[in-house]
């Protein structure tokens, strides 16, 4: 296996782990939307999470994650994240080079798989508020619940320095 190989589930966990960081999953049905996963709203409490794995025009790429029913305006949010120019949507071949995930599973803890620091996280002020935050586990049959705190706690240790700010409208 090469250094590129996406991280599994347990990887994640057992990286968590070492941080001394709690976590929490629940296992259900592959989930590829926000509106398939209402369902799991009473099992799992918590933030709920959407992520946006967008570029500006200097192909530079970001991962927004925003709470899941909340509003990002792509026409604007470049002058709050910093990008150059409007963004777009990235592409899968990206997501999966540089956070290791497939379309459908979009997740903050991708960072675990950007070992070359491609990608800025954008993590939503509002989101953070949140005591709890429930991600994917790098797959979309689970949800990962942790502390917010100790979701930069674990972006920090994969050595990226996630950007806070309010995106959402």
């Amino acid at each position: 296996m090469s250094d590129n190989t996406p991280k599994t589930r347990e990887e994640l966990f057992a990286f968590l782990d070492g941080l001394g960081i709690a976590h929490k999953t629940v296992d259900h049905a592959p989930v590829f939307t926000v509106a398939e996963s209402v369902a799991l709203r009473d099992a799992i409490p918590g933030g709920h999470t959407k992520n946006l794995f967008i570029k500006d025009k200097k192909d530079r790429y970001f991962l927004l994650t925003v709470e899941e029913n909340a509003e990002v305006d792509l026409k604007q949010v470049h002058t709050i994240i910093g990008g150059s120019g409007r963004v777009s949507f990235g592409r899968a071949e990206k997501l999966m080079e540089y956070l290791g995930v497939i379309p459908g599973a979009v997740t903050a803890f991708g960072a675990i798989n950007d070992i070359g620091g491609n990608v800025t996280f954008v993590l939503d002020a509002d989101l953070m508020a949140e005591e709890i935050v429930n991600c994917h586990p790098l797959s979309n049959d689970a949800t990962t619940s942790i502390a917010s705190g100790d979701l930069i706690r674990f972006m920090e240790a994969t050595g990226h320095k996630p950007l806070v700010l309010k995106v959402t409208s």
